[in-house]
């Protein structure tokens, strides 16, 4: 069952999502709605009308038993790029819009959730190389879970780097959660596992009774970071 939203501030149960995960259409992509769909278990896509999905199975990475490859680590190690947090956010996710064919990322969506980054919500992990923004990817921290929204590179493997610092970052703050939202190639070689929706659910309900680093990032250093 589809349904319509309308201008109050609700979402109806996840349960009536169908076989895509689509469960409304309509609303707005306000601040207090956008918060509202992640603390459901609900995130957009697209925005003409907004579209929402909550989808079963749910993609998330198993933090406790995450393990970078070989290949990866040594291409970390091998000091390549520097890391930085909150520090270009704008950019990244622009960069992220421009970088795919099929885009949801439209401009209401980065007003939007560059006001969640200013809230000290939605953050950015970036990849620099000789002082140029090559990678980064973004997300929004609520609780003791971060909800993964898209990333980009035009360096290899700078998106994969980010994706790990944000792994280790987010381990040693003690986070419970991290939402990789659907299953792709891309996010299976990095780690996600496939959860059902169910198990999410209650996943998300633990991970959002503490909040952890409701801030700016930005005076936070990647080098302090297990890697």
């Amino acid at each position: 069952m589809l349904f319509l939203l309308s201008d109050e501030l609700s979402f109806p149960p996840v349960d009536y999502a169908d076989e895509n995960g689509l469960l409304a259409v309509g609303g707005d992509l306000s601040c207090e709605r956008l918060l509202l769909a992640y603390k459901s278990g609900i995130f957009p896509w697209h925005d003409e009308p907004p579209m929402w999905y909550s989808p079963d199975p749910r993609m998330i990475l198993d933090l406790e038993n995450y393990k970078p490859s070989k290949s990866l680590l040594r291409r970390i190690k091998r000091g390549e790029f520097e890391l930085k947090y909150d520090k270009a956010f704008a950019a990244v996710i622009r960069s992220c819009s421009m970088l795919r064919d099929d885009t949801w990322i439209s401009e209401e969506f980065i007003d939007s959730y560059s006001k969640l980054h200013e809230m000290g919500v939605a953050h950015s992990i970036e990849a620099y190389k000789d002082g140029e923004l090559v990678g980064g990817l973004y997300g929004l921290a609520i609780g003791d879970a971060f909800f993964g929204e898209s990333m980009f590179h035009t360096s290899t493997d700078a998106s994969k780097v980010t994706f790990h610092y944000l792994v280790r970052q987010v381990q040693q703050w003690g986070f419970t959660l991290l939402d990789c939202q659907i299953n792709n190639d891309h996010l299976l070689s990095l780690g996600g596992v496939d959860i059902d929706r169910d198990e999410y659910i209650e996943m998300l309900r633990l991970a959002l009774l503490k909040s952890r680093k409701n801030e700016s990032w930005a005076k936070y250093s990647p080098q302090d970071v297990f890697v």
